[in-house]
C-alpha cells in the first residue's frame, strides 16, 4: 500500500481560473486540468526563477517530487497549446493557510486569513470559495 501524498504548500492561488484559446467558443472546447500544485511549480520555477531545489523547499516536497509535478504541468500546458484546449486551474493535494474566494459581483480574487462572506473590494456577499482550508497534517 503506498503512503498517502503529502499536501503541497501553495502560497497564493492564481488570479484567474484558467485560459481558453482565442477564437474558439468555450462550448466547443475540451478542458485540460492544471492542479494548483502544478500551477505553483510553474510559478516558482519559471516565473520566480527559483531552482527546483528551492521550489521544492517552498512547496514542502522532495526535489524528485517537485520535478514530477513540474513535468506534469508542462505536459498539460503543451497539450492545451498544441490541441487547442482550455486550461482549468483547480484541485490537487495542497495546503494553504488562507481562504481563497472569487467575487461573482466584481470578479476579484479575495484572500483572507479567516472565513468571510463579504468581498473586500465591492462588499458584495456573492463570494465563491476556491479552496478548502486544509491543515498541514491533512485534515480539513
Amino acid at each position: 500500500m503506498p503512503r498517502p501524498k503529502r499536501n503541497r504548500t501553495i502560497v497564493n492561488p492564481p488570479i484567474m481560473e484558467g485560459f481558453k484559446p482565442f477564437g474558439i467558443a468555450m462550448t466547443d472546447l475540451e478542458p485540460v486540468i492544471l492542479l494548483y500544485e502544478e500551477y505553483e511549480s510553474l510559478r516558482l520555477s519559471d516565473y520566480e526563477g527559483l531552482t527546483q531545489e528551492l521550489s521544492a523547499e517552498q512547496m514542502n516536497v522532495s526535489r524528485p517530487t517537485f520535478t514530477r509535478i513540474y513535468e506534469k504541468a508542462r505536459r498539460a500546458i503543451a497539450k492545451a497549446f498544441v490541441e487547442g484546449k482550455a486550461i482549468f486551474i483547480e484541485g490537487g493535494n495542497y495546503h494553504t493557510d488562507d481562504c481563497w474566494y472569487k467575487c461573482e459581483q466584481c470578479l476579484k480574487l479575495n484572500i483572507s486569513k479567516e472565513e468571510t462572506d463579504t468581498c473586500n473590494y465591492c462588499h458584495s456577499n456573492l463570494l465563491r470559495k476556491l479552496n478548502k482550508k486544509i491543515e498541514p497534517n491533512g485534515r480539513k
